[in-house]
């Protein structure tokens, strides 16, 4: 979840049930308005360099910050599986951080084929 996200949450939580439902009212106006796209927006990845030295901490730090679309658990698990095996069984940081890389990339790679097939089933149900 997105930081925007859990701030609007943790407001609404707040709120108590009249108040959530002018909330959310406000929401589906500013939707039906165009004030909101309905359309999904392919979100391209701002790549950070690699720095020269690097630990496997701060190139997950890095690669996050230049993937932050990417919100797939299966990319924690990954990437706790490659930190156990540099921590647990000293495996090097830089091959390490080379398969986090390409992980990154692979899981991006999946994200633009779904919103490709989103933006494909939007289009098509707009033309029914």
């Amino acid at each position: 979840m997105k930081p925007i996200e859990k701030k609007l949450l943790k407001l609404f939580n707040r709120l108590a049930g009249p108040e959530r439902d002018m909330l959310l009212g406000f929401a589906e106006y500013l939707v039906t308005r165009g004030g909101a796209s309905s359309e999904k927006v392919v979100e391209q990845p701002n790549l950070i360099p690699r720095p020269e030295q690097e630990s496997v901490v701060a190139a997950l730090k890095r690669l996050t910050a230049s993937y932050p679309m990417l919100d797939d658990p299966g990319l924690l698990n990954e990437g706790s599986a490659l930190m156990s095996q540099h921590v647990m069984q000293g495996r090097d940081a830089v091959e390490v951080i080379d398969e986090l890389e390409a992980m990154f990339r692979r899981h991006y790679e999946t994200y633009l084929a779904q919103m490709s097939g989103v933006m494909q089933h939007g289009s098509e149900e707009g033309a029914c």
